[in-house]
């Protein structure tokens, strides 16, 4: 059974007034994707698990100390945490933290809290990278 972690900032964090977040998106909203996704990883008889972290200087520890507590075969990074072009630096922490801490699982991005387990299946589905 496949593995994914679900990795975004807490909701409650983000400053959702960014022009460069989609218009109209609140921590409801996002809360309420990422239920969707929870559902939609189930039945694809995944196995899931939501990592929140924060728009700072703890979000590289946070994400490593996420994946040193279980082996996943996925990790989908939420649009808030690569969208905002001012969040670039932060982005990147995360990225190598994943690197680092699960150098053999696959990253995926989505564009809306509620086609994670679409991202994820691009990278689960056949075992290999999309082509």
């Amino acid at each position: 059974m496949a593995r994914v972690l679900l990795l975004g900032y807490d909701p409650e964090t983000v400053d959702f007034s960014d022009p460069g977040l989609p218009p109209g998106m609140t921590a409801e909203k996002v809360h309420a994707g990422i239920a969707v996704a929870m559902r939609q990883f189930a039945e694809r008889g995944w196995e899931a698990d939501v990592g929140l972290i924060r728009p700072d200087e703890t979000a590289g520890p946070a994400v490593e100390r996420q994946l040193a507590s279980k082996s996943y075969d996925c990790v989908v990074v939420g649009g808030g945490v690569r969208l905002p072009l001012r969040g670039l630096a932060l982005f990147e922490v995360v990225i190598n933290a994943i690197h680092k801490a699960a150098p053999g699982a696959a990253i995926a991005f989505n564009t809306r809290p509620d086609d994670s387990a679409d991202a994820a299946a691009r990278w689960l589905a056949a075992g290999s990278p999309p082509v």
